[in-house]
């Protein structure tokens, strides 16, 4: 007779499939190199890859073994954080959600993509629980979210509310935070002061 799976163990085995397919830190020191999977989707989409995976850190951000890790089976359901140890967990708590609130109250996955006002971009919407389609879509919603020439910290607040205002320089600060010590670890270039606070 197989052991029963505890909650503990099927969070360890997502962790383990999350390292082995480029998702998850590979290491245990304090480097905070984006993962590969951040870094194809980010050069496949234009954006810098420390860019995207601060992002992911900010929107679906779990603390395992002492670090911070995104979590690509959370939803948010009407500003209330869902996190599964599934990914078909995930969708059946997707499907459940959509049964009570509109589409454009959730929020899926990794990089956190709202199922209303992203419709356009996957055909059914547990297809944003997978976190290759998940960071692609990311990637491109922070690529037409930027201007060239300018502060991806812009790109980052208007990738939270295109619309702008407090709500974008709110999550950009909280955003510049993963964004800053990202950077630090990862030995990459600073990053440019300019626009960090402007609205």
């Amino acid at each position: 007779m197989a052991a029963a799976i505890t909650p503990r163990r099927r969070v360890q085995a997502a962790l383990t499939w999350l390292i082995a397919a480029g998702l998850g830190p590979v290491h245990a020191h304090a480097g905070e190199m984006p993962p590969p999977a951040y870094q194809i989707a980010a050069q496949q989409a234009g954006v810098p890859s420390p860019v995207l995976f601060a992002v992911a850190l900010q929107e679906s951000g779990i603390r395992l073994r002492g670090r911070l890790i995104p979590w690509p089976w959370t939803l948010n359901v009407a500003d209330r954080s869902e996190r599964y140890a599934t990914r078909g967990e995930a969708c059946i708590g997707i499907h459940r959600a959509l049964a009570s609130v509109p589409a454009s109250r959730i929020d899926v996955g990794l990089a956190q993509i709202n199922l209303g006002y992203q419709a356009n971009r996957y055909a059914a919407p547990c297809d944003l629980l997978d976190p290759y389609a998940n960071l692609a879509i990311a990637a491109q919603i922070l690529r037409e979210q930027h201007a060239a020439g300018e502060d991806w910290l812009l790109a980052i607040g208007r990738y939270h509310r295109p619309a702008g205002g407090a709500p974008a320089v709110r999550y950009r600060r909280s955003v510049s935070r993963h964004l800053a010590r990202v950077l630090a670890d990862s030995r990459l270039p600073a990053w440019p002061a300019d626009a960090r606070d402007t609205p």
